[in-house]
């Protein structure tokens, strides 16, 4: 079965460019923020969306990331609201995944969960904390859905341990740039395009590249070797910095368009 997800990357292979993907946990800035936020992220010309879903214990998450999952949760977001987000997205004419930790899959139940993404036209989910050796119950409840497992590999991941990870994932294969949590940062890691050129050599799925990416010049720079950019803590910060709503939505717009021309102009 091919998802959204997989039609999107057939599309920017064919216009010889890479997908810029948007990360942003539902429920912030508001349940109803989201959505606008999501609107307003498409408007400026993003490819996909990641919802994140909102987790009190984010192992891979940096500051910015976790204040907003703060936010989140303190409203009382629940896995309900991250399926209406996802359902939002998808609406709004892009593809669209969601980012979990397992614990909240677990509690949902893990075949509904997955159900519960295929219903609501979700593409896949990025499990960051969840091995390919606890996997068997999530593989089999994504292959009944026809939605996408895809896993994190790292540059200390080795390269039998990516050959395996890789086997396992579909829709893409999410490299983090470097050992660390999420957010800006002045510069990409060397060890990206590295772990790019090493997964490469065991898989030919689409490797979308997160973890650090805020700016023109770095999009730029990370779609000249990579399938997808995701970007997450530039457009959060923007979020949270704004003195309104209506500010907020403005500048993540703007950011959008700045880092989709730099996807374009990276090869």
């Amino acid at each position: 079965m091919t998802t959204t997800l997989d039609q999107l990357f057939v599309r920017v292979r064919a216009e010889n460019r890479a997908a810029l993907i948007a990360y942003i946990p539902a429920g912030f800035p508001t349940i109803e923020g989201c959505k606008k936020a999501i609107k307003a992220l498409v408007a400026g010309g993003v490819d996909a969306i990641e919802i994140g879903f909102p987790y009190s214990d984010p192992v891979m998450d940096g500051p910015i990331i976790q204040e907003a999952a703060e936010r989140s949760l303190s409203q009382g977001t629940s896995a309900a609201d991250v399926f209406s987000a996802l359902k939002c997205a998808t609406e709004a004419g892009v593809a669209a995944v969601v980012m979990t930790y397992w614990n909240p899959i677990e509690r949902y139940g893990v075949d509904e969960f997955a159900k519960s993404i295929a219903d609501n036209g979700g593409s896949g989910v990025i499990t960051p904390d969840l091995t390919i050796e606890e996997s068997e119950r999530w593989i089999a409840a994504t292959k009944n859905n026809g939605i996408s497992p895809i896993y994190v590999v790292a540059p200390s991941t080795n390269d039998s341990r990516l050959s395996k990870v890789t086997q396992r994932c579909s829709g893409f294969i999410y490299a983090a740039s470097l050992m660390g949590v999420t957010g800006t940062r002045t510069s990409i890691s060397s060890g990206a395009s590295d772990l790019v050129g090493r997964i490469r050599k065991v898989s030919d799925l689409p490797i979308a590249v997160g973890l650090g990416v805020s700016n023109h010049a770095q999009a730029r720079e990370v779609a000249g070797y990579a399938d997808g950019v995701i970007v997450g803590s530039a457009f959060i910060k923007c979020l949270l910095e704004a003195q309104t709503e209506e500010k907020g939505l403005q500048a993540i717009t703007d950011l959008a368009k700045d880092l989709a021309k730099g996807v374009r102009e990276g090869r």
